[in-house]
């Protein structure tokens, strides 16, 4: 599965220092706001001016849901995503935390 995001940004920003590690609890940064799309969502760094677009309801749901579990992979699972079939979840949840959408709990 291709495609499950989109970042684009009015402003230069670097990378995140924390490096993604999908075995660490994760959730939204304080500053980013989630708007429901027929899509997905679009998802809005206010600190950093980044949007983002989630293509699909199950990256939504596993973004929506980070802080309620121990780690990515939990969230993943908890979405039904079975673990043969996280890789491309997990890229999408490591761009936005390069992007700093997304922090360590």
């Amino acid at each position: 599965m291709r495609g499950l995001l989109t970042v684009t940004s009015s402003t230069a920003v670097s990378g995140s220092d924390t490096a993604f590690d999908p075995t660490r609890g994760w959730r939204l940064h304080h500053q980013v706001a989630v708007r429901a799309e027929p899509f997905g969502a679009l998802l809005y760094h206010f600190g950093t001016r980044k949007l983002s677009f989630l293509k699909n309801r199950t990256i939504v749901d596993v973004v929506n849901t980070l802080g309620d579990h121990p780690d990515a992979r939990s969230a993943c699972r908890a979405a039904g995503i079975d673990d043969a079939q996280q890789a491309p979840y997990l890229h999408a949840l490591s761009v936005l935390a390069q992007s700093k959408m997304l922090v360590p709990q």
